[in-house]
């Protein structure tokens, strides 16, 4: 197609394998993305907040994992200088049902909940407001707390299951944020992310049938529980998420020549070749983009491997990946544990930051030829630019490849404009800068900017960066 940049055609079979892997993980739809309805975002407030939250979750699964109830209990800081007067808990489980139907309630309910007055379920049931008792003012803490009930849907998804096997990525709720642009209650989206958080820290609590073997983010270990059932117990700092899987994996573990734990978790059924190479690539990959962007913070990482999921799921320290013969999008969603995961972004209104780097790093680690991989001649329409909001593309769902295509190609092409050196010295301060943090496209332009004497405003017309 003629939207398709050069190098997907030059540099072989598993380049396409991995970008078809990646579109793939998009999903061939999106949903239609609006705004927050019935919720008006209030005025800007300055610093992000609820600032610094710690989650403590005990859920207990059914025989198969398909059902999770339980408590949640969630501690915040206000950040803001402005009091702090409600909460918003978003419940991406709900993203795809939305409401349920009768006889079918959404996946992710909340009941019983305590420190704050719940509202009524808002954007398309993805958002649950919750009025504090008191205004909570700069620097005072709080908590609010509730039980959950979290079914997962009969379909292969990122929250969903294949055969045995459970997948429960955006499942658990968690708080919004409110930042000087006000709360961000955007809709879901199946392709692409909407998610936003702020690093937090969990304290999780899985009890399940002995028979399940439940990889999940953070470092974890078992306790054997009551009769014919176990007890995974995590402890996660500092990550923008929580997800976990459940079913009869087979098991490896290892430890990366850089210390990091690589545990690999995959279906009897995944071809055996597909599972050597993802943990090959998967180790190696933690460690290189360690050197190049910062030391892996959090010690250890899942690999999940099925091979009917489609593409790759990333989420702090834990990974989902659909893995063939010729392995899949490993090392892409390893690089997302930077791109994302430690350098946060809003996914839903900048997903470029994410992906394009995402993708950048994956160009190198595999040495693809991206010189002149990108044109204007590509651009598939006058309103694409590689900043579009998920807002965009879900209008414009043939277009959302760009930010796989055209991303790479740009920090590749400013790579050779800035010179190799001065651009690893560029991502890796950048990183540094925005550890734990949250980056914007203009902080990024800005640092690259500082690199160089030459002006790069035609490169960012060139590549629309906007």
């Amino acid at each position: 197609m003629s939207s398709l940049p050069a190098w997907s055609s030059r540099t072989g079979r598993r380049l396409l394998v991995v970008l078809l892997a990646l579109l793939a993980a998009a999903g061939a739809t999106v949903a239609e993305a609006g705004t927050a309805t019935g919720v008006k975002a209030r005025p800007a407030a300055g610093a992000a907040t609820p600032d610094r939250p710690h989650y403590d979750v005990k859920l207990r699964g059914d025989a198969d994992g398909s059902h999770w109830t339980g408590r949640q209990r969630v501690s915040f800081r206000n950040a803001s200088s402005r009091p702090l007067r409600e909460v918003y808990v978003r419940l991406w489980g709900n993203g795809e049902d939305g409401c349920g139907a009768a006889g079918k309630p959404s996946p992710v309910r909340v009941s019983k909940v305590r420190g704050g007055a719940p509202g009524r379920l808002t954007v398309n049931c993805t958002t649950l407001r919750i009025a504090l008792p008191k205004p909570l003012t700069r620097g005072e803490r709080t908590a609010i707390a509730f039980d959950v009930s979290i079914a997962v849907p009969e379909r292969n998804n990122r929250f969903g299951r294949e055969g045995a096997f459970r997948f429960l990525g955006n499942a658990l709720p968690v708080l919004a944020v409110h930042d000087a642009s006000g709360w961000h209650l955007d809709p879901y989206v199946s392709t692409g992310e909407s998610f936003y958080a702020l690093a937090s820290d969990f304290r999780v609590r899985l009890d399940h049938p002995s028979s399940l073997k439940v990889p999940a983010t953070g470092r974890t270990w078992t306790r054997p529980g009551k009769p014919g059932r176990t007890v995974t117990h995590s402890v996660a700092q500092r990550v923008r998420d929580f997800a976990w899987a459940a079913g009869p994996f087979r098991t490896a573990t290892e430890t990366s020549p850089g210390g990091v734990r690589v545990k690999s978790y995959w279906s009897p059924n995944t071809p055996a070749a597909g599972v050597r190479l993802t943990r090959k690539d998967g180790v190696a990959a933690i460690d290189r983009f360690g050197k190049e962007f910062g030391r892996y913070p959090y010690g250890e990482i899942d690999l999940v491997m099925t091979p009917g999921f489609g593409g790759g799921m990333e989420y702090p320290g834990l990974v989902i990946l659909g893995t063939t013969e010729e392995v899949g999008a490993v090392v892409h969603e390893v690089a997302h544990q930077w791109w994302y995961g430690i350098v946060g972004n809003d996914e839903y209104n900048s997903p470029w930051l994410d992906e394009s780097f995402a993708q950048y790093a994956n160009a190198r680690f595999y040495g693809w030829d991206t010189v002149g991989c990108w044109s204007e001649d590509n651009w598939p329409s006058d309103g694409a630019a590689l900043t579009n909001s998920m807002a965009y593309w879900s209008t414009h769902r043939g277009e959302y490849h760009v930010v796989y295509m055209a991303g790479p190609c740009a920090l590749s092409d400013l790579e050779r404009t800035l010179g190799a050196g001065t651009m690893a010295r560029l991502l890796k301060r950048y990183a540094h800068d925005h550890w734990y943090g949250v980056s914007t496209t203009a902080d990024f332009k800005k640092a690259a900017q500082s690199m160089t004497n030459k002006d790069l405003t035609p490169f960012w017309k060139q590549y629309r960066i906007k």
